[in-house]
């Protein structure tokens, strides 16, 4: 994955199109013109013997038809299509610009002709694109450097956002978080790696989980007030940000109506008239993004047993003390709770 930044300060996660699959999509391209560059020519090579034409003539048409087809089909196929051949169609690829927005005639000008005399062309064997494309950490050959784009990949399976919970003694806490200085890039980090928890080594998961929980642990306030494993408090945290943010964007919401002589606000939730008849509906709630929580601890000395919920999966403890998180690798023991 890479990022790209877009005009308003907008973070893309996109897959950057590596080498060998843009050279297949090339071969494609370039099957296809060759199939139609030699029926056009074989039709002009029958028209110019039937018509006895000049030798000059008969190069000079041949040479007007390869530009044509090599240069105009790349031209008008990424213009039309914003950043699409049939071959990057067959295999998902986009060209796109730095920014991630679409490209438009210039850029697809550049890059064609770029790629024509430059990138491919016989008097450089063909290698400058390649080398340029291997060394770039973007896969970018020469082309995409001087038009400022690149190709990404569209058809990748989007990853699923993994499931946040909060413990249920925790809930207190976490609503006292202070997660002003946690930055999105972080948040991410931490909520790739919960996506992709299954999918790592063990001992690199638990190392990863500690470094992350030590970063969060080293923005965020106050710290656990019990030991929790790495997993179980990012999750926390991500839950606990979540929520503020479904909180903000409903309270953020106007009123019913904008005015006595306004329309109604399609986005506004209904209150039942007060009276005898009706009972008043509450204000909008958001949904809560802690699911169903486990019931609270009874007191000492009140009836009932004590919930003691177990992790899900072997969670490695980590323990936190009142200054914060334990630094990565530390040989402390913590308890689940």
């Amino acid at each position: 994955m890479s990022q790209l930044v877009t005009g308003e300060a907008v973070v893309l996660q996109v897959r950057i199109a590596r080498m060998p699959t843009r050279a297949l999509a090339c071969a494609i391209d370039v099957i296809l013109q060759l199939v139609v560059l030699g029926v056009l020519i074989s039709l002009l090579a029958g028209f110019l013997i039937g018509g006895e034409a000049s030798e000059a003539l008969a190069v000079a048409l041949i040479f007007v038809v390869v530009l044509v087809v090599m240069v105009g089909y790349r031209l008008v196929m990424e213009t039309l299509t914003r950043g699409r051949t049939l071959g990057k169609m067959v295999l998902g690829l986009k060209v796109v610009r730095d920014d991630g927005s679409s490209i438009r005639f210039r850029h697809a000008l550049v890059r064609t002709l770029m790629w024509f005399f430059v990138d491919f062309a016989p008097w450089f064997a063909a290698c400058p694109g390649i080398v340029a494309s291997l060394m770039n950490k973007q896969g970018k050959r020469i082309g995409d450097m001087v038009s400022g784009t690149v190709v990404i990949r569209e058809r990748h399976q989007p990853m699923a956002s993994p499931p946040l919970f909060v413990p249920g003694h925790l809930v207190q806490w976490a609503q006292s978080l202070e997660l002003s200085r946690l930055s999105d890039e972080l948040a991410n980090a931490s909520r790739e790696y919960l996506a992709r928890y299954t999918e790592l080594l063990p001992d690199a998961r638990n190392a990863l989980g500690d470094a992350l929980a030590y970063r969060v642990g080293q923005v965020t306030a106050p710290a656990p007030p019990v030991p929790i494993v790495a997993p179980a408090y990012l999750s926390a945290v991500l839950a606990e940000r979540r929520r503020r943010e479904l909180t903000r964007l409903a309270t953020a919401r106007p009123a019913l109506n904008t005015g006595p002589f306004g329309p109604p606000n399609p986005y506004a939730v209904a209150v039942a008239p007060a009276g005898p008849y009706g009972v008043p509906a509450g204000p909008f709630v958001p949904p809560s993004p802690y699911g169903v929580l486990p019931p609270t601890p009874a007191m000492p000395g009140a009836p009932g047993p004590f919930p003691a919920p177990a992790p899900a999966a072997p969670y490695r403890p980590v323990a936190v003390n009142p200054q914060g998180w334990a630094a990565p690798g530390s040989n402390e023991s913590g308890q689940w709770f």
